[in-house]
């Protein structure tokens, strides 16, 4: 079993946990060797990263739903990457694969990992590396089952999501047109919001950065909102919890207008309207569905292939060492698209 030759594990480490927006001291760069595998374990070259909203969550001290990343850890990062060294009958050399690899070169799983499912093959005539990041990926899950889970929409109905052009939100708005709804995004910026109706089909999308998202829901949802999926929090959620209509689900998915926030994380306001409209407000996790990933990725899949389904990727040159500076465009709303960052050559 070989290992590639001189090969040098670059990596980035959580320093220290961030106060608001995460800074250049919060983060180490070292390296290490790549070593072999252990028994029945493998080695996988990452090639490209997916930079998500949740990974701000993840540095933090405290209660959740997943265990924070210790300091001094490699910084926990979902990835796509191949086999380079294998001792894993199921996962041969040249294999391309996911999981969660971190924000490295080189990730080595062991035997105990791959039987608890930590790695799975990637079929590339399905989608390319960066859509298996993005609707075939996690955020294309979390798309598929906080839609048809937890929303429960129905033909007919009206579904708003915010965050309608990053990852999660531009397929949650494409599904929801799929199962025959009406489609309504909220993004920042006209660029974003023209994407969402001229290339994906929404059947509108609201410019909160240029624009009053109140009016623009009265415009565009005159009877009211069946579904919401919620990728923000805050002032957003407060105003679309004005429009929904008796029955109405809320999907809280994230909140990342609040992530960054160093006092306390502003709640809904205007939470009593689920008691005036006898709706359900719903968290979802997208980990809790991991057994049935197989029959989403069918499912999108064959809509990727027949043209109802569109994706696009913000993918980010420079390797682990540009890790820090292009996480902060999703805070900043700079990134158009899934953001991914290419580590190695395909």
């Amino acid at each position: 079993m070989s290992t590639p030759i001189d090969a040098v594990n670059h990596q980035v480490r959580l320093a220290a946990r961030p106060q608001g927006l995460p800074r250049a001291g919060d983060w180490q760069f070292t390296q290490e060797p790549v070593a072999a595998p252990g028994a029945g374990g493998v080695l996988v070259k990452t090639l490209a990263l997916s930079l998500d909203p949740a990974m701000r969550g993840w540095m933090n001290e405290g209660k959740s739903y997943i265990a924070p990343v210790a300091i001094g850890e490699v910084m926990r990062a979902g990835g796509v990457g191949v086999v380079v060294a294998s001792d894993a009958a199921a996962f041969p050399v040249g294999a391309h694969v996911s999981g969660t690899l971190g924000v490295q070169e080189y990730a080595a799983l062991g035997a105990e990992a791959l039987r608890k499912g930590a790695l799975a093959r990637i079929d590339l005539t399905l989608g390319t590396l960066a859509q298996w990041l993005n609707v075939l990926g996690m955020p294309g899950m979390t798309a598929y089952f906080g839609l048809l889970e937890v929303g429960r929409p129905q033909p007919g109905q009206t579904v708003v999501v915010s965050g309608a052009a990053g990852a999660v939100g531009q397929t949650v708005g494409q599904l929801a047109r799929i199962k025959g709804c009406r489609a309504v995004g909220i993004a920042g910026g006209a660029a974003k919001c023209d994407w969402a109706v001229r290339e994906l089909g929404f059947d509108a999308c609201i410019d909160y950065k240029n624009g009053d998202v109140k009016d623009g829901l009265k415009q565009h949802c005159p009877q009211g909102v069946d579904v919401y999926f919620d990728n923000v929090g805050g002032e957003i959620l407060d105003t679309v919890l004005t429009r929904i209509t008796r029955g109405a689900r809320i999907v809280i998915c994230g909140a990342i207008s609040q992530y960054n926030a160093t006092g306390a994380v502003q709640g809904p306001k205007n939470y009593l309207s689920l008691l005036v409209n006898r709706a359900r407000m719903e968290g979802m996790v997208v980990f809790d569905y991991a057994a049935r990933y197989p029959q989403a990725v069918a499912e999108l899949a064959g809509y990727l292939k027949d043209g109802r389904l569109k994706s696009r990727e913000d993918v980010v040159t420079g390797g682990v060492q540009a890790f820090p500076e292009t996480l902060l465009k999703l805070f900043s709303g700079q990134n158009f698209g899934k953001l991914v960052l290419q580590v190695a050559a395909g």
